[in-house]
């Protein structure tokens, strides 16, 4: 940090003086030559002329590896480096972090897509989508997905994209490897537009680079990744004329009003209501009749959300005591609750308390991540969870497994920490925001009129309480797309969580469903 004031050696002249040599008996120093300058006007003159530190250089470590899918054997070059970012002067400002996959021996870069992809967060490096779900490797764990013992290693991934597309993993700023250079105010490069705008541009100059402006182009982000995946989408196209064909949203949120529980804001209960009823199905707490087909289920209940129960949160305390306790009554039908907790609830359970209250009976928690996983707290009797079950599950196995990878396979030494969840990047501007709430829908909306060649895959996990697939469901119907774009959006369901991906059968049919999608968008068969 630089000081203000008066350099050190000015404010210690006096003190140097006093212990300065004399020369014969107590005779003063000679005095200087007539001009020539005092002594320390010298000594700043010569830090003016020193040069400037020379700017950070690029680190990049390519290796040469081979892939078996679906009996194809794939060579590919493998990247991890760096890349700076710098201003229109050619001033770096910031350092980013990758890992990219190229198929070998592909000329014409028209027949090859290229895929950007990232986690979200904010604050997430980009190693679950990267070892969990595309890349070439992934985390070793049981078919649920849930990882065996520590450490975690890797494992070729046989349901990687590698053979649809080449793949690009971007950790923003403060992410991963991901730095501001020494000096720079890290807020240039984080909040939603700033965070849009950085990312944006490493995607232009490693498309510059890489000579791949010819090739299809696709993004695909996770959780807070879909926000910025939908401000990209724009962003790009506006500010480059780099339009993309495809949008791949992992687990979105595009409008936050729809989760964010407040007093004063009902959404939420609605569109969360059919996860709690997935979550309740699995741990067998729904009565008879709804406990066999789980999509059949979700349909009534999807219905009972978006009419009698939207009608009496709308009545609020108009609403009668009897049809105030019939639709307690069938929330706790629909969720494995008691009738008198929904109605001590007000009819509106939130989230952390649904994770608390459901297994209560047995001591223990649900996740929020991925429902599928449970915990126990000391306080059983509490109102919240301590922590999230899922969370803890995946977090450890990836971030150590991604440290010995970069390290040992991919031949990328820093001793920098790989930050694969950061708090550094808060706190987090939601500008241009301002006393409302987070919609990047508009953002979506604009860009598919703009580029109404672009496509859009949304896929969800039924067990995901962080972003409900219903949400997705919701915001979609609510775009306001002209007709003849409606058919660009396809959403797919899963039965798994936020990471469908780490649940074996899921990852399969997430392989079936992303390669049918990309290859279409990419110049082959219209998606169905």
């Amino acid at each position: 940090m630089q000081r203000s004031g008066l350099p050190i050696a000015l404010l210690l002249l006096p003190l140097c003086l006093l212990a300065l040599p004399v020369h014969g008996q107590g005779a003063p120093d000679p005095a200087p030559a007539a001009g020539a300058p005092p002594a320390h006007r010298e000594d700043k003159e010569k830090d003016r002329e020193k040069k400037p530190a020379p700017p950070p250089e690029e680190k990049v470590s390519q290796t040469h590896h081979t892939l078996t899918l679906g009996g194809q054997t794939i060579a590919y070059t493998a990247t991890a480096g760096t890349l700076l970012l710098r201003d229109d002067d050619e001033t770096p400002r910031a350092s980013f972090f990758y890992i990219a996959y190229i198929k070998d021996g592909v000329k014409d870069p028209h027949q090859r897509p290229v895929t950007f992809s990232f986690n979200g967060g904010p604050g997430s490096a980009s190693l679950w989508v990267h070892l969990g779900a595309f890349g070439p490797k992934a985390l070793a764990r049981d078919p649920e997905g849930r990882a065996l013992p520590p450490p975690g290693h890797l494992v070729d991934n046989d349901l990687s994209l590698l053979d649809t597309t080449d793949l690009v993993f971007i950790d923003p700023i403060w992410t991963g490897y991901s730095r501001p250079l020494p000096g720079e105010d890290v807020k240039k490069f984080t909040g939603l537009e700033n965070d849009v705008k950085s990312v944006a541009e490493f995607i232009r100059l490693w498309t510059s680079r890489n000579e791949r402006w010819a090739s299809p182009k696709l993004l695909a982000g996770e959780s807070y990744g879909t926000t910025r995946a939908a401000g990209l989408a724009r962003y790009l196209d506006d500010r480059y004329g780099l339009q993309l064909n495809g949008l791949i949203l992992v687990s979105s949120i595009l409008n936050w009003q729809d989760q964010d529980f407040h007093v004063g804001n009902d959404m939420p209960y609605l569109l969360i209501l059919p996860t709690y009823t997935a979550t309740a199905w699995y741990y067998q707490k729904l009565p008879p009749e709804l406990s066999g087909d789980l999509r059949r289920t979700l349909d009534e209940v999807e219905a009972f959300a978006l009419h009698d129960y939207a009608l009496a949160l709308l009545a609020g305390d108009r609403l009668p005591a009897g049809e105030r306790r019939e639709i307690a009554t069938r929330l706790a039908r629909y969720t494995g609750l008691s009738v008198d907790y929904v109605l001590r609830a007000n009819l509106r359970v939130e989230l952390e308390r649904f994770t608390k209250e459901l297994l209560r009976d047995q001591g223990k928690t649900v996740g929020r991540l991925d429902t599928r996983f449970t915990g126990w707290d000391l306080d059983a009797a509490g109102e919240t969870p301590e922590y999230d079950p899922a969370s803890a599950a995946v977090n450890a196995p990836y971030a150590g497994a991604v440290n010995d990878y970069l390290r040992r396979e991919l031949g990328f030494k820093s001793d920098l920490v790989y930050e694969y969840v950061s708090n550094k990047v808060r706190p987090w501007s939601f500008e241009p925001f301002h006393n409302q709430y987070v919609n990047v829908a508009e953002y979506l909306r604009q860009e598919m009129n703009q580029n109404p060649e672009m496509k859009v895959l949304i896929v969800g996990g039924h067990y995901d309480l962080a972003t409900p697939y219903f949400d997705s469901v919701y915001t979609m119907d609510h775009l306001g797309l002209p007709p003849e774009l409606r058919g660009n959006i396809r959403m797919i369901q899963y039965e798994a969580g936020h990471m469908m991906y780490i649940r074996r059968s899921e990852h399969e049919k997430l392989k079936r469903d992303l390669t049918e999608f990309i290859t279409a968008v990419s110049g082959g068969a219209k998606p169905r």
